[in-house]
C-alpha cells in the first residue's frame, strides 16, 4: 500500500534534486573565474553539490518506485552526511573558540592579535600557498583603498572590519619617531606605505583575516545546526518510507495478519493430555 511517508519523502528530494543544480553550476562558474577568492569555495561546493544530488536522486526513486535498495542507500549516505556535518559543527566551534578584538584607547575600532587564535588557525593561515592566495584576495577586493579618503578624526571616530584594522594600517602604539630606541611590535617594522604591501606582511593582518574566518564559520555553525535538524527529521521520514517498501515488496498489506497457522507451546498438548485423564477420573 502507497504510504504518506513515501509521498513526502519523494517530494523533499524531488526539491533537494533541483536545489543541488544551481550549487554544482555555482561550482563549475567558479572554477572557470579568474579570481582567486572565488576559487576557495569551488570544491566544497562541487562535493556538497554532487553529493545532494546523489542522494536525492536515490531516495526519490526509492520513495517513488518502492525500490527497497535505493531507500537503503539513501539512508546509509544521509547517516554519513549527518554524522560528517555534525562532526564538522563541532570541530568548527572548537577551533574558532579561541581569538577576538582587544580595545584599543579612544578607538572605536579593535585590534587583533596572532597568538590569541587556536594552534590549527595558525597553522593554516601561516603557510605560504595559502596566505599568498588570501594576500591576492584583499588586495583583490580594494578593501584597504577605502581608508585613503579617511582624515585623522575618521581613523578616531569611525569603525574598521578586522581586515582593515589589521592590514591597511599599522598597529595603533607603533612610534616612528625616529629618535625612539624603544622596542616595539614586530608589525611597526614591517609597515609599508605602498599601496601594494602596506602591512599585508604583518601578523596583525593575519589576525584579521582569522577574525573574519572566525565569524563566518560562527554563522556556517548556525546553519549547520538548522541543516542538521532538517536532516534529521528527513531521515526519520527516510526509515518510515524504507519500511513501508519492503512491507510493500513482501505482498503483506499494513495490518494484515501474516501468520497462516499458530503452533501452540509444547505444553499445550501436555496440559489437554492431563485434563482429559482427570475427567475419566472423576
Amino acid at each position: 500500500m502507497y504510504r504518506f511517508s513515501n509521498t513526502v519523502i519523494g517530494f523533499l528530494n524531488l526539491f533537494t534534486l533541483l536545489a543541488s543544480i544551481p550549487i554544482i553550476g555555482g561550482g563549475l562558474w567558479m572554477a572557470r573565474s579568474s579570481t582567486t577568492c572565488e576559487t576557495f569555495l569551488q570544491t566544497p561546493l562541487l562535493v556538497v553539490g554532487f553529493v545532494v544530488l546523489i542522494i536525492s536522486l536515490a531516495g526519490f526513486i526509492g520513495a517513488c518506485f518502492n525500490v527497497a535498495w535505493a531507500l537503503w542507500v539513501y539512508l546509509v549516505v544521509m547517516l554519513l552526511l549527518i554524522a560528517t556535518l555534525m562532526g564538522l559543527t563541532v570541530f568548527g566551534f572548537v577551533v574558532t573558540s579561541q581569538g577576538g578584538g582587544v580595545d584599543v584607547p579612544s578607538r572605536v575600532y579593535k585590534e587583533y592579535h596572532l597568538e590569541d587564535y587556536s594552534p590549527w588557525l595558525k597553522n593554516r593561515i601561516k603557510d605560504p600557498n595559502y596566505w599568498t592566495k588570501i594576500r591576492s584576495c584583499i588586495l583583490g577586493s580594494k578593501t584597504c583603498a577605502k581608508l585613503i579618503a579617511w582624515t585623522p578624526l575618521d581613523y578616531l571616530e569611525r569603525d574598521m572590519s578586522p581586515i582593515q584594522s589589521g592590514c591597511c594600517k599599522p598597529p595603533t602604539l607603533c612610534n616612528y619617531n625616529m629618535a625612539t630606541t624603544v622596542s616595539q611590535d614586530p608589525d611597526c617594522y614591517r609597515w609599508n606605505n605602498a599601496p601594494n604591501l602596506l602591512c599585508y606582511e604583518c601578523d596583525s593582518c593575519k589576525a584579521g583575516v582569522l577574525e573574519d574566518i572566525k565569524r563566518d564559520w560562527h554563522k556556517l555553525s548556525v546553519l549547520n545546526i538548522v541543516m542538521l535538524v532538517v536532516l534529521i527529521g528527513i531521515y526519520s521520514i527516510g526509515c518510515c518510507a524504507f519500511r513501508n517498501t519492503q512491507r510493500a515488496e513482501t505482498d503483506h498489506p499494513y495490518g494484515q495478519n501474516r501468520m497462516s497457522k499458530v503452533r501452540p507451546r509444547w505444553d499445550y498438548y501436555w496440559w489437554r493430555w492431563w485434563h482429559h485423564r482427570k475427567e475419566q477420573l472423576y
